[in-house]
């Protein structure tokens, strides 16, 4: 692609409206997560410069999530005793992802079920909105999470602080209602964050604000952890760079969808990992490919990854310049502009539509929200796999079982060339056949022999066809031993018809290929023939 002057003006044009828009979230998410706001801007800064320059999405923005900094708020609160442990497993979950990058496992992240998606979403917008209830009342964040910002509302609802209260609602009212016509010049986050601010300035003086801002950025550090802390680290670190990606491959497929190109998911694990890396390093908030911000961008211009490097560019001029300007913000402007954005994240098309969701997906996705926004995130997104495979496997089973051909062959018919075969009568079925079409898992595995089995006693030869069989995986070769069994239990002959190389190489594998008679292996039904008159004639 050649890189010309209208490609930078998209790419410059891109990377400042998506700047504007990150800036109020980056404040926001930082404050939320327990690190304050200048590690919003931090994570902001480095997670979009490295993933930009690293990834493998053309036009994405990364940044801090809803997810990331929800699941970075238990990590403070409940895994790391200190904000040097935080930030060490912040490190640890980049060199993760980058490790997953490297292992080409990225493209399975796609395989996620939508449901299980769903219902995380939605959990993790409501838990944005409990979080944020109390300094829209001008309360202090709880550090026990939404939960904990359950049992401190009702305190907080007796001490309203009014100045706070209604510079939330204002900026609420303004993220609500702005013009979407306006939005194009001025991001509604971004009037939300000036008038909440300019309330507190002018008017509203009582209202909690952000307070001293760090000057520039902090040095690189990462203080060496200890071994009983890297054994406790495992499961946060897990955590946070599965939620990464997976974040990051989702918007990455937006923004397919959007510019019609294709990303690289192994490459885009590698960028987002060294992103999250330098993060933890400069004591910021880790972040992911951030939907928002990424849409921002492609609908102002931005086509390449110039866009976001512009866009870390802009927001590092401003932290190094603005940072005293930041301070007067408070949290409860930052507060009204969250709870906007955790009522956007909820999936409100699918919640609407639940009377007439099938029942096992709905459980599925309440299932995942329920557990994300009361136990944690990857308990959630673990149970949630686990109940949507469960799902998936009861529907191939009717699928795959459905493949099942079953069928007496008439002797007439089938021995119309063997005019010397001795039969006592000519219309019977002494021949069964019994033809495995399509793709055959662990899903049918247990239904095959009861479903087949019984047909196979009632003839003296039966044929089982492999001819349009795709797939056979360990347990569904393993039940067909078991029909061969079965076969030779009730004195029944059978002969294996159509095997291909694939499903040759898993039986032999199994050592179920070696246990059938030589000359009971054939091409087609006219050697099926011959062998079954052989066995009947004989």
């Amino acid at each position: 692609m050649n890189y010309d002057f209208q490609t930078f003006r998209g790419d410059l044009f891109g990377g400042v409206t998506s700047a504007i828009v990150a800036l109020p979230v980056a404040l926001g998410f930082g404050i939320a997560s327990g690190l304050g706001a200048a590690a919003g801007m931090y994570g902001a800064i480095a997670v979009g410069f490295f993933a930009s320059v690293f990834g493998g999405t053309r036009s994405q923005i990364s940044g801090p999530t809803p997810s990331m900094t929800v699941a970075m708020a238990v990590i403070v609160t409940t895994h790391a005793s200190t904000l040097g442990e935080a930030l060490a497993i912040v490190v640890l979950a980049g060199l993760l992802q980058v490790l997953l990058g490297v292992s080409k496992l990225g493209r399975y992240v796609a395989y996620t079920p939508y449901v299980v998606i769903s219902g995380f979403m939605s959990g993790i917008g409501i838990i944005i909105i409990l979080i944020q209830l109390l300094p829209f009342l001008g309360a202090p964040t709880s550090p026990h999470g939404p939960m904990g910002a359950l049992h401190a509302l009702p305190q907080a609802l007796a001490d309203v602080n009014n100045d706070a209260l209604l510079i939330a609602s204002v900026s609420l009212a303004i993220g609500i209602l702005w013009p979407r016509r306006l939005g194009r010049y001025l991001p509604s986050p971004l009037a939300s964050l000036l008038a909440g601010t300019l309330l507190a300035v002018l008017w509203l003086h009582d209202a909690p604000v952000i307070g001293q801002m760090p000057a520039g950025l902090p040095l690189l550090h990462f203080p060496a952890p200890s071994v009983d802390f890297l054994i406790g680290a495992v499961e946060p670190v897990i955590i946070l760079a599965l939620l990464g990606s997976v974040d990051s491959l989702l918007t990455s497929l937006i923004a397919d969808s959007l510019t019609g190109t294709q990303h690289k998911p192994d490459r885009e694990l590698v960028g987002q990992g060294i992103g999250n890396m330098v993060a933890g390093l400069l004591g910021g908030l880790p972040g992911a490919g951030a939907t928002m911000g990424t849409v921002t961008n492609i609908r102002a211009g931005g086509s390449t990854p110039m866009s976001g490097v512009l866009r870390s560019i802009l927001l590092l001029l401003l932290l190094l310049g603005l940072g005293r300007h930041v301070e007067p913000i408070p949290h409860a402007a930052l507060a009204g502009i969250l709870v906007k954005i955790g009522w956007d994240i909820i999936d409100w098309r699918i919640l609407t539509l639940v009377h007439r969701m099938r029942r096992e997906h709905l459980l599925v996705m309440l299932l995942t929200l329920i557990l994300t926004v009361f136990v944690d995130l990857v308990t959630a997104v673990a149970i949630g796999l686990i109940a949507a495979g469960m799902t998936h496997a009861q529907q191939l089973e009717t699928l795959e079982l459905d493949s099942v051909i079953s069928i007496p062959i008439l002797d007439q018919t089938f021995f119309s060339n063997y005019h010397d075969v001795a039969l006592d009568d000519p219309y019977s079925a002494r021949v069964g056949l019994v033809a495995l079409q399509g793709s055959f898992t662990v899903a049918s595995s247990r239904k095959l022999v009861d479903i087949i089995g019984g047909d196979i006693k009632d003839h003296e030869v039966v044929i089982f066809d492999f001819t349009e069989t795709k797939y056979l995986d360990d347990s569904a070769a393993m039940v067909v031993e078991r029909l061969m069994e079965v076969a030779t239990e009730k004195k029944t002959e059978y002969i294996v018809m159509g095997l291909s190389d694939t499903i040759s190489d898993t039986l032999s594998i199994l050592n179920i290929l070696q246990q059938i008679p030589e000359n009971h292996l054939v091409r087609d039904i006219d050697e099926a023939r011959q062998v079954a008159y052989n066995l009947l004639g004989a």
